[in-house]
């Protein structure tokens, strides 16, 4: 029996989406994080929106094809230190755990979280 993609077992691009939305919302109206996204026109919003939906279906296996910048060129120069880094895993984590991902599948997502720092942490 084949094992389903992380993917799959996320609920496909629905599920996904509706994860990514929850945590952007979260990201922009935390105190500390907000800056991120100050000053920006609401079309290069949903632009930047679809760019993580995309990502993150291409690579837990699903059939979306991403088309953005990789990690460490579209976060370059914005100056994201440990703590922007610590803030954005309290808000990933009560994201995943809202929508109550099993956590053989959280345990994967956060392992795959942690293998971008490297290319988002700049300070």
């Amino acid at each position: 029996m084949t094992k389903k993609s992380l993917y799959e077992r996320l609920g496909g691009y629905d599920a996904i989406s509706a994860v990514s939305n929850d945590l952007v919302d979260r990201l922009q109206k935390d105190p500390q994080l907000g800056r991120f996204w100050q000053h920006r026109g609401e079309d290069g919003m949903k632009r930047e929106r679809q760019l993580l939906v995309d990502f993150l279906c291409a690579c837990t296996g699903g059939p979306m094809y991403y088309k953005g910048r990789d990690m460490k060129l579209s976060h370059k120069g914005m100056r994201i230190s440990e703590s922007d880094w610590t803030a954005f895993l309290k808000h990933a984590d009560a994201t995943l755990r809202v929508f109550n991902v099993p956590q053989a599948e959280y345990d994967e997502v956060v392992a795959f979280v942690q293998s971008t720092k490297a290319d988002i942490v700049e300070a």
